[in-house]
């Protein structure tokens, strides 16, 4: 007595493929469009007074931004006094110029006339720092400056 055995397996058929790419590229596009990228860690303490009186700047010229005010907890070793942030590193006033200089390096030359300084200054920062800066934004020609604040009531500075 012989045993027949038929052909036919009794296995699963293979998954359908065909739709995985579209769900990858559909995963990725959402992520594109959702994610925030981040522009620069803040080193320092910087709560920016308010105005009543503010104009948003258009993001079709480039910004470039410098940051100043006390080093935020973590930084205390490099002191009390109010720094200077350009990017992500601390900096000297004399550097402010080859910074300048290299955001312009970055540019394509029909932008750099457009170039606007914006600075981030913390309410409490020592505005002898600002006037240094500005001066070091005189000697590298760059003019177009902005100060960049909150929206609220005017008293709220005297906090």
């Amino acid at each position: 007595m012989s045993k027949f055995k038929s052909k036919k397996d009794n296995a699963l058929p293979a998954m359908n493929t065909a739709s995985l790419p579209d769900i990858v590229f559909m995963l990725l596009f959402f992520f594109m469009v959702v994610t925030v990228m981040r522009e620069d860690t803040l080193l320092i303490e910087n709560i920016l007074p308010v105005a009543n009186q503010v104009e948003k700047l258009d993001k079709k010229y480039p910004i470039s931004y410098i940051y100043m005010g006390q080093p935020a907890k973590g930084y205390e070793k490099f002191g009390e006094a109010a720094r200077i942030q350009l990017n992500d590193k601390f900096a000297e006033i004399s550097e402010v110029q080859s910074f300048i200089n290299a955001e312009r390096l970055a540019l394509r030359e029909e932008m750099i006339p457009y170039l606007t300084v914006s600075l981030k200054v913390d309410k409490d920062a020592n505005m002898g720092v600002v006037m240094d800066v500005k001066q070091e934004l005189r000697k590298a020609n760059a003019l177009k400056i902005n100060y960049t604040t909150g929206t609220g009531d005017v008293s709220q500075n005297m906090d």
